[in-house]
């Protein structure tokens, strides 16, 4: 690879530098879930070595167009990549270690840069706003660096009103107060812009101090698929609900290439042994027993109370688009109460994120409280819809198996698991937490198998492996 200007963006580009933030960098990316082969690493080397290392965004843009399978990867890219190939610290950009002896003279640099949109300005201040503000630990030197503590202090969403004086009332415009709204969103987008440069300098020192690969791996937030569902915030649920239909046709290739295997069969050895007496007792071409093809049933019964609700919805939508690999699909939800759901999800799939309203608005699911009783809601399912199971049937169940207390009624998932050809329980949980608290998880756990299942990457890895063909 070219050496690098030194005053260009990363810092010691020699040759070797180069190869090990690269491997770096891929090494991170594939922790985060990034599917980055061996030849896309070749790649992204040879393209560093067609940009050089005089402009670090092109560096980024010849490593995300090399490294990338979607835009919904970009985000966590852009993180990890500020980790191995930072802003410099000499050069154009200036010295990066100056601490402003001045809130106030920082906000008004600040403001004048909002307002010429000038970004080398912006990551200087970032960068000194972070060296200034941001640091905590012994007063000799600092022992970490904080992003929070630091726009606490700053606190750039103030200065929307300055910038937009500062650059003059709106005039010759046809409609001045829409003109003006139109200023201040991308006023506002410049302030974020700025809160994003301090978060990633942040970053960056605890890099430096700690190691790139820990705070990579730990201080970066995933993809949607990585969230934890238990975790997941309103806007991640959102974007989780955007990945359903490229994870449905995944999955749908995955299930149609082992039906296809699976149709081969298995081979006969009778008539394999009886075809070879015509080459000497050699079974040269062995016959297989053909496989009448039979696409499964498949019956979802999920807790849709709390905080796993996030979960339920979202299997509920990737069941629901996947729906044509399957002879049958019934879905039931239930907080202490079950009632069949399958016509809502349908109807529903154009607006996912009004789903789990819909759901509880329409659905019978609670009795005189509205807390989760699995014990009382199995049994009504055993009673009530016992024609939904037979023995083509697969069965989910999706909970985090807590009763509040209340009877696990084991005798009715045994039921279940009777007439079903296989039951499966998916717990958001992670597996430290089964049987602590009101979790009955270890009691369910030995009448069918339950595995953990806390992302959209995980339940999509679990509903390959586990459905049959």
């Amino acid at each position: 690879m070219s050496p690098a200007d030194p005053s260009a963006a990363p810092a010691d580009p020699s040759t070797a530098s180069a190869a090990h933030r690269l491997t770096g960098l891929v090494a991170a990316l594939r922790a985060h879930g990034f599917g980055i082969g061996t030849g896309e690493t070749v790649d992204a080397g040879q393209a560093l070595e067609a940009v050089g290392f005089t402009d670090r965004e092109r560096v980024r843009e010849a490593l995300a167009a090399t490294l990338l399978h979607g835009e919904r990867q970009r985000a966590v890219f852009d993180q990890v990549f500020d980790l191995y190939f930072p802003l410099g610290h000499t050069g154009t950009a200036g010295s990066y270690e100056n601490t402003p002896a001045d809130l106030a003279a920082l906000r008004e640099r600040l403001t004048e840069a909002l307002g010429d949109a000038d970004g080398a300005a912006l990551d200087r201040l970032a960068a000194e706003a972070v060296s200034g503000f941001g640091g905590f630990g012994s007063t000799a030197g600092s022992d970490g660096w904080s992003s929070y503590q630091t726009l606490a202090r700053v606190r750039p969403e103030t200065l929307l009103a300055r910038v937009r004086e500062r650059g003059g009332a709106v005039r010759g415009a046809e409609d001045p107060e829409f003109t003006e709204r139109l200023l201040d969103d991308d006023i506002r987008r410049r302030i974020e812009a700025f809160r994003e440069r301090v978060r990633t300098e942040a970053r960056r020192r605890v890099a430096e101090r700690q190691g790139r690969d820990r705070v990579a791996r730990r201080a970066v937030a995933g993809t949607a698929d990585g969230v934890d569902f238990l975790l997941a915030g309103r806007a991640q649920l959102d974007e989780l609900r955007r990945t359903v239909r490229p994870l449905a046709r995944k999955l749908a290739t995955r299930l149609a290439a082992r039906r296809r295997r699976a149709a081969r069969g298995e081979i006969d050895l009778r008539r394999t042994l009886r075809a070879s007496l015509s080459t000497g007792g050699v079974p040269v071409r062995p016959v297989l027993r053909r496989r009448r093809p039979r696409r499964p049933e498949l019956v979802l019964l999920c807790d849709v109370s709390g905080s796993v609700t996030g979960f339920a919805q979202f299997t509920m939508l990737l069941v629901q688009a996947l729906h044509d690999q399957f002879s049958r699909v019934r879905v039931f939800a239930f907080v202490n109460r079950v009632d069949e759901v399958t016509g809502l999800i349908a109807r529903d799939a154009a607006d996912p994120a009004a789903l789990g309203d819909r759901i509880l608005a329409e659905a019978e699911l609670t009795g005189w409280h509205g807390q989760s009783d699995y014990g009382t809601a199995l049994g009504e399912f055993a009673d009530r819809y016992a024609e939904a199971i037979g023995p083509r049937t697969v069965v989910f169940v999706l909970g985090d198996a807590r009763t509040n207390g209340s009877d696990p009624n084991l005798a009715a998932l045994k039921r279940i698991a009777d007439r079903a050809r296989r039951v499966h329980w998916l717990n958001p949980e992670e597996p430290s937490l089964w049987g602590t608290g009101d979790s009955v998880a270890p009691a369910y756990a030995g009448l069918v198998e339950m595995r953990p299942c806390r992302n959209a990457r995980q339940l999509g890895a679990l509903i390959g492996r586990l459905l049959p063909v």
